[in-house]
């Protein structure tokens, strides 16, 4: 549990890495770095990218690693590996962390209560921040001991891997994508070919009725039960898409199948 876990010998506040993964991320990266100032060190590790984003990096005071790309859950660990302190805040590109959370990281690094921190991931969606459903709070595991946890090994949809229960801060981590719709669902068709492969590589199969009943439980589960319909035609865009991702990613995974 963790209100087991201990701190020993350290003088005042525990010092923190802020990490993030990027490329050609010039357009969304500013705003993340200017958030981070509060950390003791800001690394970014990127993956060739051919616009401005070191030069940006560096000019906020970051330290810039080239590494090419390993996939995201093993590009992430990559970067808390490769940072100076063994507490890590991991961030995305496209991500800024609010006033409020970054007083609540300061106040919990002072006496950590847990290994392993989650925070709520606010995200911004057809200019409009999404407060229910899928879109809100969608917890995050973010800041953590590297000595006690780590982020997955998984191409995409990585996750961070630990053994406790998490301590929770107050504040949002803000997600303001700059993609336009178009944008997005090219991500999205990515994202699910991605899946698909690895479900696939795990064993797994899908008939009919995991692709019928996936988006189904989905819908019900974010857009009722969770509010979603609160959010407006955002959130019924929002969660309308996630719904498809569940049923494509299974129809791939089944095209794979059928090719094996």
């Amino acid at each position: 549990m963790h209100g087991d876990y201990k701190v020993r010998n350290l003088p005042g506040r525990v010092p923190l890495s802020a990490v993030l993964i990027t490329r050609n991320a010039a357009h969304a990266i500013e705003p993340c770095l200017a958030s981070l100032a509060f950390a003791d060190e800001i690394l970014v590790v990127d993956s060739g990218s051919s616009d401005a984003t070191r030069a940006i990096a560096e000019r906020h005071g970051a330290r810039v690693i080239e590494k090419d790309w390993l996939g995201f859950g093993r590009q992430k660990q990559f970067a808390v590996d490769e940072a100076k302190h063994d507490w890590v805040l991991s961030v995305d590109a496209d991500e800024r962390v609010s006033a409020p959370l970054a007083a609540s990281i300061r106040a919990a690094l002072e006496h950590p209560a847990s290994p392993v921190y989650r925070m709520a991931r606010c995200n911004r969606f057809l200019g409009r921040w999404l407060r229910h459903g899928e879109g809100y709070p969608d917890w995050s595991p973010r800041l953590f001991d590297r000595r006690k946890a780590r982020w997955s090994d998984d191409p995409v949809h990585e996750k961070v891997l630990f053994a406790v229960t998490p301590a929770t801060l107050a504040g949002d981590l803000l997600h303001e994508s700059a993609e336009n719709l178009e944008q997005y669902l090219a991500k999205q068709n990515r994202y699910t070919t991605l899946a698909a492969r690895q479900l696939y590589e795990r064993g797994a199969s899908a008939g009919a009725l995991r692709m019928l009943a996936s988006p189904t439980v989905r819908f019900v589960k974010f857009y009722v039960v969770r509010l979603g319909f609160l959010d407006g035609m955002p959130g019924l865009v929002h969660i309308a898409i996630g719904c498809m991702n569940s049923f494509v990613k299974y129809a791939k995974l089944a095209e794979l199948r059928r090719g094996a």
